[in-house]
């Protein structure tokens, strides 16, 4: 796809596709805690550890890859292997980065659609969701914090949360209007959008050693038309080639091509992270498709929290319930099988075509104001999202009955007070606790919470 310089001959390069690959597969494995927990150990180890590249140029990718829908951490893997070696380089660090999530969160799938009535995983999971609830919380709080710095992003986080929860608002259109407010903003008033200083998580100490890989090592492409078109052709022939093969293999009307165009729409309005997209995709599967139950994709967050890989890796659980409860002629195995490899598809190869697209022109996108100012208003308005996503989780967490109603266009969740579980309620208690006060860990937390419901379910069962 992109043609060596001779400075970038694999003979010549510090570092070997061997060695890359390995490294890559240790990153994979330790990516866990969310996104800025996987940008932390990838800083650790590529930029201090091994010292492949310096810091202003780790910064520079992460801010390019902070610009773009989809999750950031994976983006940002794809881009610097892409740096290192390529093409091969960019699909060795991205696929690695999604591949063992996605083969113990397809294990997992399996586990909870052929096991869900057995007592077992009923209270595995019976902890699981208050947990999350507490995880998801804690990450209103953070995105909050790091966006909102003035009474402007803070009306536009205010707005968001009304427009979702109250008023039904679609998801693309915050996020269309977020840009749109955003890049007039960083014109008429600067200093109260552009508050985007990039992320902290990756913000380490300069090193002091120059890195290995040095200007000439790494990959020089110039833009082009041609080369875009190139591109754009085959991973657009990548990306929407299965969905035509599923709607003329099982018609358009097929819960595979319904999930296969679902996640390729979501897959391009992912701006802040996966939690800005989880309510959008957990209210269409949930109210719309019939895909899972309230209390379900909680389940499937809590895979994605407890396995390596980005937190995306949910819609892949979504993607397999959804196929394995509507096979339709196949069986429901084999088409949560399917399903699931379909929806992880869709969601991550416009994540590849992104950055082999994109990247030749990051030094003309880096320190834009306008682009800084659209990515504030986006972030702000994830906060609102979040928050809804919290909210509706906690109400079906916590209460066995949540009725729908709407008055004057106003939609209203009403919980049934009498249906309260007390358990879920002392878990969620127990978890914010231990996220908020203890500051422990997330997978410390999870694992506490799971064993404390279990002991709660089988006293109460």
């Amino acid at each position: 796809m992109d043609q060596p310089s001779s400075a970038t001959e694999e003979d010549d390069a510090p570092v070997s596709l061997r060695e890359a690959f390995w490294t890559w597969c240790r990153v994979a494995l330790l990516s866990f805690g969310g996104p800025a927990g996987q940008i932390a150990v990838m800083h650790r180890i590529i930029v201090d550890e091994k010292k492949w590249i310096g810091e202003e140029r780790f910064l520079h990718a992460l801010n390019y890859c902070m610009l773009l829908p989809g999750p950031e951490a994976q983006q940002l893997a794809t881009y610097i292997g892409w740096l290192m070696h390529r093409t091969i380089g960019g699909l060795i660090a991205g696929i690695l980065f999604v591949l063992p999530g996605f083969v113990a969160i397809l294990v997992l799938s399996i586990i909870y659609a052929c096991f869900q009535e057995t007592s077992f995983v009923q209270a595995l999971f019976f902890g699981l969701k208050p947990a999350v609830m507490a995880i998801v919380v804690e990450a209103v709080l953070r995105i909050g914090k790091r966006v909102l710095k003035n009474r402007v992003m803070i009306a536009l986080a205010a707005v968001s949360f009304i427009a979702i929860f109250f008023l039904e608002v679609p998801f693309p259109a915050l996020i269309a209007a977020a840009a749109a407010i955003g890049f007039i903003g960083g014109r008429v008033a600067p200093e109260r959008f552009a508050v985007m200083k990039g992320h902290g998580s990756a913000k380490a100490a300069p090193t002091a050693v120059q890195p290995i890989l040095r200007d000439e090592h790494l990959t020089v492409v110039h833009p082009s038309w041609r080369r875009g078109l190139k591109i754009s052709a085959l991973c657009l022939t990548l990306w929407f080639g299965p969905l035509a093969l599923m709607a003329w293999l099982f018609g358009p009307a097929s819960t595979l091509t319904q999930e296969g165009v679902f996640f390729s729409k979501a897959a391009v309005v992912t701006f802040g992270g996966a939690y800005s997209v989880l309510a959008y995709i957990a209210q269409q599967a949930v109210e719309k498709y019939g895909w899972l139950q309230p209390g379900e994709m909680l389940d499937g967050l809590g895979m994605a929290e407890t396995t390596p890989g980005p937190l995306i890796m949910v819609v892949q659980f979504v993607g397999f319930m959804g196929a394995y409860r509507n096979p339709g002629t196949l069986d429901p195995l084999a088409a949560g099988i399917l399903g699931s490899l379909l929806t992880t598809w869709v969601t991550f190869v416009p994540c590849f075509y992104w950055i082999f697209l994109g990247a030749p022109y990051i030094e003309k996108l880096r320190g834009n104001r306008q682009l800084s100012a659209a990515l504030s208003a986006i972030t702000s308005v994830v906060v609102g999202v979040v928050l809804n996503l919290a909210v509706w989780f906690s109400l079906h967490t916590l209460f066995a009955n949540v009725t729908t109603k709407h008055y004057y266009g106003v939609r209203v969740l009403a919980p049934e007070l009498s249906t309260i579980s007390l358990a879920a309620t002392a878990i969620a208690v127990v978890a914010c606790v231990m996220t908020f006060y203890l500051k422990r860990g997330m997978v410390l937390t999870l694992a506490t919470c799971c064993v404390l419901g279990m002991l709660l379910f089988y006293v109460r069962f």
